[in-house]
């Protein structure tokens, strides 16, 4: 009889239980890291809302919109003699408001002028503040982000709303 060669049970099991421990390791590094680029996107996303609501201000009579997709079609009713061909200021993925990377997002209007301005679009408001909270705490997110129209980040170590956004 041949004396087969190959790997026995014991030796199989060991190399099983190696990869589980080493799985064991890696998997939570993984889960954090994941966790990171969604609040790296959240972020991302609330600078870019920030400048892009500035540059909308300047060409909106020096006033904010209380609507976002305002920002990604200016011409459609937004901006009065604002030209078609002219460059938008947000894309419509961001300003769609859906949940995104583990975050949704919601833009909370500030207060309406006393005296409205004629020449500025009909929603016209006088500050924003942009809010990014985890879609399931702990897991997509940690930290809730918000960004008003001063441009200062805040951030909430427990995924709530930020202060600027209450």
């Amino acid at each position: 009889m041949k004396k087969q060669k190959g790997f026995t049970l014991i030796e199989l099991l060991i190399v099983v239980a190696i990869i589980g421990i080493i799985a064991a390791i890696a998997i939570p590094s993984l889960l954090r890291a994941r966790v990171s680029a969604n609040e790296a996107a959240a972020i991302g996303d609330s600078r870019t809302v920030s400048s892009s609501m500035a540059a909308y201000q300047s060409s909106n009579s020096g006033l904010y919109d209380s609507v976002l997709t305002c920002l990604s079609a200016p011409s459609v009713g937004c901006i009065p003699n604002y030209p078609g061909t002219a460059p938008t200021f947000l894309d419509t993925q961001i300003t769609a408001l859906t949940s995104k990377q583990g975050y949704d997002h919601a833009l909370i209007p500030g207060a309406v002028p006393l005296v409205i301005n004629t020449s500025a679009s009909p929603s016209q408001v006088l500050g924003f503040c942009y809010s990014s909270i985890p879609t399931s705490q702990n897991q997509s997110g940690v930290r809730g982000f918000g960004i008003d129209a001063s441009g200062v980040l805040c951030n909430s170590p427990d995924g709530t709303a930020t202060p600027n956004c209450q």
